[in-house]
């Protein structure tokens, strides 16, 4: 039986990815916060062994290792909602930048051949170069949160050199699934469009509605994490649909799916524009993935986020129903 650690286990990311490893026959490991209730965890409760750990605690971390023992590690801790990352700067480098590096580390001294994920983003664009981005796109990132994931891109790749580790990255777009918190777009919107039918809120307040993301399905972005780590040979992979789309069309598909009319009810606030913050051409060039892992998204922008509005207004109906 395969075995494999997860960090970040308890968010969307991780506990999909620890989902489809179990499916998958592994012994699953899931690294989460001490103060965590894990919620989207609790269809395999019992079934992921949880540890608590500071990622940052290197003798902790060693233990945690020695004691599993996996033969995958995938590191997908970090501050994942990125204007958050401005206020917690501090934070964000320390989870993103050197707890990979402390991993990095304990890999090398305990097992060389346990095979590494790295969860890049896109982020690590920053104002692109080029458009679409590649693998060879050069990084030039402009949040905290993008500086600090171009480090474990690139500390990834000097031990994948320098040690000849079976480390890899994966440079993921916006993706997307009912696991994500209410205060990321796409789930802000399509619970607005939910609660808005259900005549629960009066109004949207949004940015700028001509914004654009490279938005996916999350399902489909794990199912790449776990293609890469098989992969004989470690590489880096961005994985994206390819095509991007604005807050505008993401408004009106929502709207749509609980039969409204969306220009009524929503506001474009310039007091939540990001201004210069607003990263833009952020779409990626998906070749590499498809070509040497055979990956493709399953869902299409509009059937993603009709499914996240399905979700949304399930939950509310639930809610309703409780109150």
């Amino acid at each position: 039986m395969k075995k494999a650690l997860i960090t970040g286990a308890g968010g969307q990311d991780g506990s999909l990815l620890a989902e489809l490893l179990l499916e998958k026959g592994y012994e699953v490991f899931g690294v989460v916060r001490a103060d965590s209730e894990n919620v989207n965890l609790a269809g395999v409760r019992g079934r992921v062994k949880l540890l608590a750990a500071d990622l940052l605690d290197h003798r902790a971390l060693q233990q945690m290792v020695q004691a599993s023992l996996p033969h995958e590690i995938y590191n997908l801790a970090s501050v994942s909602f990125v204007p958050a990352s401005w206020e917690k700067p501090v934070e964000t480098a320390q989870l993103a930048a050197v707890g990979v590096t402390a991993l990095l580390e304990v890999i090398r001294e305990v097992d060389p051949s346990i095979r590494f994920y790295q969860a890049s983003s896109s982020e690590i664009f920053g104002e692109p170069a080029e458009y679409p981005q590649s693998e060879t796109t050069p990084l030039s990132p402009y949040t905290p949160y993008g500086v600090a994931k171009a480090y474990g891109h690139y500390i990834t790749q000097s031990y994948r050199r320098r040690y000849g580790l079976h480390a890899s990255t994966g440079i993921l777009y916006n993706h997307e699934s009912p696991r994500r918190p209410r205060h990321f777009l796409p789930m802000k919107v399509a619970n607005a469009a939910a609660m808005i039918a259900a005549g629960r809120q009066r109004v949207l307040e949004l940015g700028d509605l001509e914004a654009r993301r490279d938005w996916g399905w999350a399902p489909d972005y794990i199912r790449a994490m776990w293609m890469i780590v098989q992969c004989e040979t470690a590489e880096d992979y961005v994985i994206a649909t390819g095509v991007s789309h604005s807050v505008r069309e993401l408004v009106e598909i929502a709207f749509d799916e609980v039969g409204l009319d969306w220009r009524p009810y929503v506001i474009a606030s310039p007091a939540l524009q990001r201004g210069a913050a607003e990263l833009h051409n952020l779409v990626g060039n998906p070749t590499r993935a498809r070509d040497r892992l055979g990956w493709k998204p399953s869902l299409t922008f509009e059937e993603m986020v009709r499914t996240l509005v399905r979700a949304e207004v399930a939950a509310v109906e639930g809610e309703v129903g409780r109150t």
